[in-house]
């Protein structure tokens, strides 16, 4: 089957997807784009969270039909090389990116969370990020990179 899909903005096709085939899937393998990755594909890590219809999902759970006429934002997406978007450049500015891994889906979900919540509390961050799962850190990086995307979106705004 043909799967139509808006991926970062574009209109985007992928031919011969199989029924079950991954949301997954078709963005590395078929559209190219390797930044979501394949760890876990049963939803419990986070290193595939991509946004769909705006609401964070775990794309190794979604099944690539489901994705038809729909809107799929991947961490590439999310800034360019020119100017990354907050989160992403916080991620880089405090060091919360080791074996790189997990950070795909933890921007995400931090994107997610300081675009929604730009105050929210160390308890809240933490819950946001509950669904990523890091085994290269103690997650204080990574907590100082949504700290500081956060204070950054504040002031933006």
């Amino acid at each position: 089957m043909r799967v139509n899909v808006e991926v970062n903005g574009e209109q985007r096709a992928a031919d011969d997807v199989w029924p079950g085939e991954s949301l997954l899937y078709v963005l590395r393998e078929r559209l190219g784009l390797p930044g979501s990755k394949n760890a876990c594909e049963q939803g419990e890590c986070g290193s595939c969270t991509v946004y769909l219809d705006g609401t964070p999902v775990c794309a190794c759970l979604v099944a690539a039909g489901q994705a038809q006429g729909r809107s799929v934002r991947t961490v590439e997406g999310l800034g360019s090389e020119e100017e990354l978007d907050p989160v992403q450049d916080a991620f880089v500015r405090t060091g919360a990116v080791q074996c790189g891994f997990c950070t795909p889906g933890l921007v995400v979900a931090a994107h997610d969370l300081v675009h929604r919540r730009p105050g929210a509390s160390d308890a809240e961050i933490r819950e946001a990020l509950a669904g990523n799962l890091c085994r290269c850190t103690g997650y204080e990086k990574i907590l100082d990179a949504v700290r500081l995307a956060a204070r950054t979106v504040r002031e933006q705004a």
